[in-house]
């Protein structure tokens, strides 16, 4: 069977990960014995890309997860800071009720 270059070319990266199916690896590889494009292609995949300024994105990176952190506890300190105003709140109208809800009103009629 004759597969296009294209569609060998939509498998190589699960070829070259070993996830593919054992169908696809076996058409992979017979395509690759008659094909040195995507046969270079295959080995593209293992040169290693450069990574450019690998101490800036660390940098960038730590102040990132500090920013996080910083995030993070306010967002708790908001959490808190709402439940007193809360729980204050509740304890200011139950005593509110609990006052003037024990008055009664004499009528005299």
């Amino acid at each position: 069977m004759k597969i296009s270059c294209e569609v060998i070319k939509d498998l190589l990266p699960l070829y070259h990960d070993g996830v593919c199916s054992n169908e696809s690896r076996k058409v992979v590889d017979e395509h690759l014995t008659e094909c040195a494009d995507c046969k270079t292609e295959l080995q593209s995949m293992n040169v290693i890309l450069p990574i450019a300024n690998i101490g800036q994105n660390l940098n960038e990176a730590e102040s990132i997860k500090k920013l996080s952190k910083r995030w993070r506890k306010g967002k708790i300190k908001s959490f808190l800071k709402g439940a007193l105003i809360a729980i204050i709140t509740i304890a200011v109208i139950v005593v509110i009720f609990s006052v003037f809800g024990t008055i009664r009103i004499i009528s005299c009629i």
